[in-house]
């Protein structure tokens, strides 16, 4: 029986529309070590289809016609060392929306809006943690206040807002 998905491509893949595909390709190539694999111009000058490998993972991405609505994504990307990516970024010439920080499931990470209106969670896995370790350490200040300095960051980065909203999470029962 044959792999229902392609050699080199995940069951899901992620799509981002961008003003200017080509940017983006050399965005990703420079801040996440991207490998480009497709550019595909059409007639009328646009990107109409881009692919770049991050990791086990390629994302897919195509210019928007005037017409479209802005649909900025959402991106989360594990790397290696998330000090060294995420500064990367920036010298890219994305803007820090969340400072990086260790967080209390075994992670550091920060989050950049790229320069076509995209929000990456530039995270680094650093340590193995139990579920239970994990709730835990959401009830010690200093992973509290991670929590939520990162929802209320994101929040107001979306919503527009000079303050963000928050709400601590909850273990189900």
């Amino acid at each position: 029986m044959s792999n229902h998905v392609p050699e080199g491509y995940t069951a899901v893949a992620p799509w981002v529309v961008t003003d200017d595909t080509g940017a983006f390709l050399d965005f990703v190539a420079a801040a996440f070590d991207g490998e480009e694999l497709a550019r595909v111009p059409v007639e009328d000058g646009s990107i109409g289809h881009g692919e770049i490998r991050v990791g086990d993972t390629v994302v897919l991405a195509f210019d928007r016609r005037p017409e479209w609505p802005v649909m900025p994504s959402l991106l989360r990307v594990f790397v290696p060392d998330a000090d060294v990516a995420f500064s990367r970024a920036v010298e890219a010439g994305a803007r820090v929306v969340t400072e990086l920080d260790d967080n209390a499931f075994g992670q550091r990470g920060g989050r950049v809006r790229d320069p076509f209106g995209n929000i990456w969670w530039v995270t680094a896995h650093v340590e193995d943690l139990s579920e239970e370790v994990m709730w835990a350490r959401l009830q010690e200040p200093v992973y509290a206040e991670g929590m939520r300095v990162a929802q209320e960051t994101l929040d107001a980065e979306l919503s527009g807002r000079a303050t963000g909203r928050s709400s601590a999470p909850l273990r189900d029962a």
